[in-house]
């Protein structure tokens, strides 16, 4: 969600060995065989309910800022909870009942997306509720191994709505309870990313645990959006050169990424990510001190360009969010329940990005994050008034980072999660920072190319 923010005709960059380090990699096939108790798991559905707010509403439409209209995809994630012997309460029940309680403060949450006159996403509110699933599982937790890793078999614990493949006429949150012969149980989620950013996101699901411990809540949700709205006229005063269409260079598909796509985990240690920072600013660099997202994310936008084979005068284009809530001016109100982060971006060619040193990478990033103030971003807001631009993907990546976002603080009543992960494989544009397990100051990066671009990388990304 937010960030803090071949014909080989381009030579190849100078050897990265000199970092001194190495990258552990796996491969999901490989997680697969370590995990090949999970692919055994039994899960048999109990029953399937629609949650409404204790305090009913009157039907509405529910405004969605600009911020939020090209963010329409479902974030599913998993949580892990081990069993308390002094909680004898049924889990599904407690986070059903207390669910409704705190759908009164978030009630867009049990509506559904839909079109406006002016072709605008909305929340279309008519009392149909947010999807609340019970299962059990014939299998102990420890079988499911490390949830950090997504499996198709960590889908099973997340209720998939029948006809639900149009995101449109979709419930906007999914839960399913999945409980254990262990007494341990598992809460998949998945939640409208139109309504929430990560930090939003976050603060529901501690806010829904508070409301589950009978406890006060800690944030009082700020639900009017119409604080982002649109000027009267617009007048955008940037380019937006984010949305922008980039022509394809090659000559033979080369950057179709759909096909043969496998996906890898890279994992970095707190001495890899030192080493690539030393790097990074030695030797008269441009750069004089970087951020762990900052050189994590020039590194693999390089190594992912070299493995594509771009033609020199591609341009490649990297995105990225922003968190921008307290850019904007007066900042966002605490509690803001909707999208605060701001897509940027970096754009330049195929042969200046490779060519040049990492710390050109690590640069035109901060430069992008340095572009995001007030006036850019209601800049960006006026833009798609006019225009409905949405962002274009060819020669594109997108780095999305969860691994500063606080998953621990998921607590019903049963103490924070044991462990909590993605339920899905990101897409095959976009790259995933993740925290490494309960490894403090490390990342593992997860991405899907086509396998011979993969092996391609894996080369380019050592270090």
């Amino acid at each position: 969600m937010d960030a803090d923010t071949d014909g080989v005709l381009v030579p190849a960059p100078a050897d990265l060995s000199s970092f001194g380090a190495k990258v552990a990699t796996m491969a999901l096939e490989e997680v697969a065989k370590v995990s090949d108790t999970a692919a055994k798991l039994k899960i048999t559905l109990q029953k399937v309910e629609y949650v409404l707010p204790t305090e009913p509403k009157e039907p509405q439409v529910y405004f969605l800022s600009n911020l939020d209209q090209n963010t329409a995809l479902l974030v599913k994630t998993l949580y892990l909870f081990e069993a308390k012997k002094d909680r004898t309460e049924d889990p599904a029940q407690v986070l059903k009942t207390s669910l409704a309680k705190i759908l009164n403060h978030y009630w867009p949450l049990a509506g559904r997306l839909a079109l406006s006159p002016e072709m605008k996403l909305v929340i279309d509110y008519n009392n149909e509720g947010a999807c609340f699933a019970e299962a059990t599982a014939d299998a102990e937790l420890k079988d499911l191994g490390d949830i950090s890793r997504p499996s198709e078999q960590h889908a099973q614990l997340l209720y998939h709505v029948p006809g639900s493949s149009n995101i449109l006429d979709t419930p906007c949150m999914v839960a399913q309870v999945t409980k254990f012969r262990c007494g341990g149980w598992t809460l998949g989620l998945s939640l409208q990313h139109s309504i929430f950013d990560g930090i939003g996101a976050n603060e529901f699901i501690k806010l829904w645990g508070e409301t589950a411990r009978g406890v006060p809540l800690s944030i009082t949700p700020f639900l009017d959006r119409s604080i982002l709205k649109a000027r009267s006229p617009p007048k955008p005063e940037f380019p937006h050169e984010e949305f922008a269409e980039i022509k394809d260079l090659s000559k033979d598909d080369r950057l179709n990424t759909s096909e043969d796509v496998v996906h890898r985990f890279f994992y970095f240690g707190q001495d890899e990510i030192d080493a690539l920072k030393k790097k990074a600013v030695e030797n008269g660099s441009e750069v004089q001190k970087c951020t762990t997202f900052e050189v994590l994310s020039g590194l693999i936008w390089r190594a992912r360009t070299r493995a594509l084979q771009m033609e020199p005068e591609q341009k490649t284009r990297l995105y990225f969010a922003v968190n921008g809530r307290e850019k904007f001016v007066p900042p966002l109100p605490e509690g803001y329940v909707g999208n605060g982060i701001v897509l940027t971006y970096c754009m330049t060619t195929s042969a200046d990005l490779i060519n040049r040193p990492l710390s050109h990478s690590v640069k035109l990033i901060q430069d992008a994050i340095k572009m995001i103030d007030d006036r850019y971003m209601r800049s960006a807001i006026d833009y798609f008034e006019l225009t409905r631009a949405r962002p274009a993907l060819t020669a594109t990546a997108i780095i999305t980072t969860w691994s500063r976002l606080p998953f621990h603080i998921a607590d019903f009543g049963w103490g924070e999660p044991a462990q909590t992960g993605p339920v899905t494989l990101p897409e095959k544009e976009v790259v995933l920072f993740l925290a490494n397990g309960k490894e403090k100051n490390s990342i593992s990066v997860l991405l899907g190319l086509p396998r011979k671009v993969m092996e391609r990388f894996e080369q380019a990304i050592k270090v």
